[in-house]
């Protein structure tokens, strides 16, 4: 699968998908609720996910009150189990996310969004319009801690109504896991 960028201005893909704690399909409207929203592709067996996993919990607590953030499994489950929606209900409660995650068995919201890898960051604005396609930051796995310092830069320019800078750092991670066919 050859990835395409969500153009920088375009708007939210718009999505309904099963919540993997509770089984509810929610839709990206429904989580938007006018505000900010964050999209993040993640899965649990990935190396580059698990570093920024406490960077993450933080992140979801410490934007709550003004970014609707939303995490999404695309992987292939059938090949990769433990990207399977118990898996990864266990990954959001121990890791502490505090925002949904869902899972898209069909992968057609990780196609909408031209997805490419895990960890993998889209961030809207109010209107909503795309204003950051990069990474959580400069971390990897076995390095540095996680600090998510370039999502959050991006979320306060959001958030003050700023512009967010177009030379945005594309994220590095585990290629989403597609099914075969």
């Amino acid at each position: 699968m050859t990835s395409h960028d969500l153009a920088l201005g375009a708007p939210p893909p718009p999505f309904t998908l099963p919540d993997v704690i509770t089984g509810k399909r929610t839709s990206s409207e429904e989580i938007r609720a006018g505000r900010p929203l964050l999209v993040m592709f993640l899965c649990r067996h990935c190396p580059y996910v698990k570093h920024v996993e406490a960077a993450l919990a933080r992140l979801g607590h410490d934007y709550a009150a003004t970014v609707s953030v939303v995490g999404i499994s695309a992987n292939d489950a059938a090949t990769y189990r433990e990207d399977a929606p118990a898996s990864l209900a266990e990954q959001a409660r121990v890791a502490g996310f505090a925002f949904p995650y869902l899972y898209d068995e069909s992968q057609d919201v990780a196609r909408a969004y031209g997805a490419a890898c895990t960890p993998e960051f889209f961030l809207f604005d109010a209107t909503p319009a795309l204003a950051y396609h990069g990474r959580l930051d400069a971390s990897r796995p076995g390095r540095e801690p996680a600090t998510g310092n370039d999502l959050r830069a991006a979320l306060d320019l959001v958030l003050a109504g700023s512009p967010v800078p177009r030379a945005q750092s594309p994220s590095v991670g585990c290629s989403i896991k597609w099914k075969r066919g």
